[in-house]
């Protein structure tokens, strides 16, 4: 079987919002974003606030699990180009662990918390946590990046 088109995985501590809608499913070319949250995906207002976005960003919306996106996402057909989007570093490495073939993450927002810091001049936010996720990612050969928007800066992680 071919190997999914995710066409950009992000992490994203608001999943789908007017950003995402606006910017990331036009630049990536996406036609279908895939949310893989355990709460998201059994929560109906969660899902339906996120998928009035994609509807008005004309793309189909799933809201899988991270188990189940490990089980399934291998079955996306061909014409299914793909948003992958995860809250956290530790959502985007179980897929990857998990045997997702991703092979570059976008960071997008991880706000502020008790106990993270300012990671660069983007609005992320990490701890101890989230680097050690990162460089678990990286250690499996995924490019990272820190981008808010397709026409902002770039910081390489």
């Amino acid at each position: 079987m071919a190997e999914p088109d995710i066409v950009l995985a992000r992490i994203d501590n608001r999943l789908v919002h007017g950003q995402v809608g606006n910017s990331w499913v036009g630049a990536s070319g996406a036609n279908l974003i895939v949310v893989a949250d355990d709460v998201a995906a059994n929560d109906a207002m969660q899902k339906s606030l996120m998928k009035m976005t994609a509807d008005s960003s004309g793309v189909g919306i799933r809201f899988f699990t991270l188990q189940k996106t490990i089980d399934v996402i291998a079955k996306a057909s061909p014409r299914q180009h793909i948003f992958l989007v995860v809250k956290t570093p530790q959502d985007m490495r179980t897929l990857i662990d998990g045997g997702v073939p991703i092979h570059e993450v976008n960071v997008g927002n991880m706000h502020e918390q008790p106990g993270k810091k300012k990671y660069c001049e983007a609005h992320v936010y990490v701890d101890d946590e989230d680097i050690a996720d990162f460089d678990a990612m990286k250690a499996k050969g995924v490019n990272l990046y820190i981008q808010v928007l397709p026409n902002s800066r770039k910081y390489d992680i």
